[in-house]
C-alpha cells in the first residue's frame, strides 16, 4: 500500500474540513452560550464532555488548515462577527432541513405526506438559498474564494475556542 505524499490536502477534502470546522465552530458558540443556563448536573456534565470534544475536534482539524491548496491572499474579514455566526447557523439549519426532508421524503408512502414533505423541502432549499446570498453579500460566506473560506473557518473555529 502506497501512501500519497503530496505537497496540499485534495480539493474535496478541504472542503469537507471547511465544513466541518464551520460547522463545530457554530456548534460549540451555543453549547457555550447555554452551558450557563443549564441547571441539571447531569445534563451539565453532558455539555462539558460535548464542550470538551468539539474543542478537541476543532484543534486537530484546524491543524490541517495549513496544508490547504492556496489561492490569492485576501484581507482578513470584517467585524460584525456575531451576525455572521448567526448567519451561519441557520445556514447549517437549512442545509440540514433539506437533507432531513430529503431522507424523509424517501421513505414516505402515503401522497399527502409526500406532498407536504415536498412543499416544505422546497421551502427549505429557499431558505438555505435566501441565507446563503446574504451571507455572500456581506463576505460571510466567500463560496468562490478557497483561501479567504478558510481563513473565515479558522477565526470562526478560534473564536469558539477562545470563548
Amino acid at each position: 500500500m502506497s501512501i500519497v505524499n503530496e505537497a496540499h490536502l485534495a480539493w474535496h477534502e478541504t472542503l469537507e474540513l471547511h465544513e466541518l470546522v464551520a460547522f463545530q465552530s457554530v456548534g460549540l458558540v451555543k453549547l457555550k452560550q447555554t452551558y450557563p443556563h443549564i441547571t441539571n448536573n447531569d445534563l451539565k456534565t453532558l455539555y462539558n464532555e460535548a464542550i470538551a470534544t468539539v474543542e478537541e475536534n476543532l484543534q486537530e482539524l484546524i491543524e490541517f488548515f495549513p496544508n490547504a491548496p492556496r489561492g490569492e491572499k485576501s484581507p482578513s474579514l470584517a467585524a460584525e462577527v456575531m451576525t455572521g455566526f448567526y448567519a451561519g447557523d441557520l445556514l447549517g439549519f437549512a442545509k440540514t432541513s433539506v437533507r432531513n426532508y430529503a431522507i424523509a421524503i424517501t421513505e414516505t408512502a402515503t401522497p399527502m405526506v409526500r406532498e407536504v414533505l415536498q412543499n416544505q423541502l422546497n421551502n427549505a432549499i429557499e431558505l438555505h438559498a435566501k441565507t446563503f446570498h446574504f451571507m455572500y453579500e456581506r463576505s460571510d460566506y466567500p463560496a468562490y474564494n478557497l483561501e479567504r473560506l478558510l481563513q473565515t473557518d479558522l477565526e470562526n473555529a478560534y473564536y469558539a475556542l477562545s470563548m
